[in-house]
C-alpha cells in the first residue's frame, strides 16, 4: 500500500521563506546600485557635455594617430548614429578613424562615399561639418577607412598565400631554394599588398551588447587601448570625450 508523501516540516518552510526573502532583497540590491551607477554615468556625461569640467574642455590627442571604431552589425544598420558619431570625433580632432563591423554594414554604407571624396575631406562629404542638433560641429580633414569580417582571417590567409606564392616562383640560389623566413616586414608588405594593410590603432572604442572587438584584425591591435562604450543607440557625447581624455593621460610601456 503506497504511503502518501510526507509533508514538508515547519522548519524546512522557513528556510525556504529566508532563502526567497535574501535572494529577493539581493536582488532589488544589484537592480538598485545598477540604476545608481547608471544615473551617475549619465549625470557625468552630461556635466562633461555642457563643459563644466574644465580638464575635459582642451583634449590632447597627439597621440592618437588612429582610432578604431568596432560597432555590432546590426547597430550599424543605424548610419544615422553612426555620422553623428563621426561629427563628434571630427569636432574633438580626431583625424583618421577605422570603422569596422564583421557583416560589412557599415562598409557598403560609407565606402562608397569615401570613394567618391578622394579630392575633399570625408567630413565636407559625408555632412560632418553641417548642422546636428545641440552640436556644432567644425570641418576638419579626417581620414576614414572600412574594414569588416573579410579583413580579418580572410586577409591573413590572402597574405600567406601570396608569401608562399612569391616564395615558389622566386629564383633558386645554389642546390636549391632556400629556407623560407618571413618576417614581420614580409608579412605587413604582403597585408598591404592584398588590401588588408593599415596602421594600428591607438585607441579602439566597442560599440554593441558584447564587450569584445568582434574579429577586428588582431594584427592591429598590438598596442592599442581597448574600451568598451555600451549600445551605439545610447551613445553619449560626454563619454566620448571621457574616453579619449582617459587614453591621453595613459602612459604604455612597449618593451624592447
Amino acid at each position: 500500500m503506497n504511503q502518501p508523501p510526507p509533508h514538508m516540516s515547519r522548519p524546512s518552510i522557513i528556510i525556504k521563506l529566508i532563502l526567497g526573502l535574501l535572494w529577493t532583497i539581493t536582488h532589488l540590491a544589484i537592480s538598485f546600485l545598477n540604476l545608481w551607477s547608471h544615473l551617475i554615468y549619465s549625470l557625468e556625461c552630461y556635466v562633461i557635455s555642457s563643459g563644466l569640467l574644465r580638464k575635459y574642455q582642451n583634449l590632447h590627442l597627439g597621440r592618437l594617430k588612429c582610432l578604431a571604431i568596432v560597432v555590432d552589425s546590426k547597430e550599424a544598420k543605424s548610419t544615422a548614429k553612426v555620422k553623428q558619431l563621426l561629427c563628434w570625433l571630427s569636432s574633438m580632432g580626431v583625424k583618421y578613424v577605422c570603422l569596422y563591423d564583421i557583416e560589412g554594414v557599415l562598409k557598403k554604407s560609407f565606402e562608397p562615399a569615401v570613394n567618391a571624396s578622394r579630392d575633399r575631406t570625408a567630413g565636407e562629404h559625408f555632412g560632418i561639418g553641417g548642422n546636428i542638433s545641440d552640436l556644432q560641429c567644425s570641418q576638419r580633414e579626417m581620414v576614414i577607412d572600412c574594414l569588416s569580417g573579410s579583413d580579418g582571417k580572410e586577409g591573413i590567409a590572402k597574405a600567406g598565400s601570396l608569401l608562399c606564392s612569391t616564395y615558389i616562383n622566386g629564383d633558386t640560389h645554389g642546390d636549391g631554394k632556400r629556407k623560407p623566413a618571413f618576417t614581420e616586414a614580409d608579412m605587413a608588405s604582403a597585408l598591404k599588398a592584398v588590401g588588408c594593410g593599415g596602421p594600428e590603432p591607438d585607441l579602439l572604442l566597442m560599440y554593441g551588447p558584447a564587450r569584445c572587438h568582434l574579429g577586428f584584425p588582431a594584427w592591429r591591435l598590438r598596442y592599442t587601448e581597448i574600451m568598451y562604450m555600451g549600445p551605439l543607440k545610447s551613445m553619449k557625447y560626454g563619454a566620448i570625450v571621457k574616453a579619449l581624455y582617459n587614453f591621453s593621460k595613459k602612459h604604455q610601456n612597449y618593451g624592447k
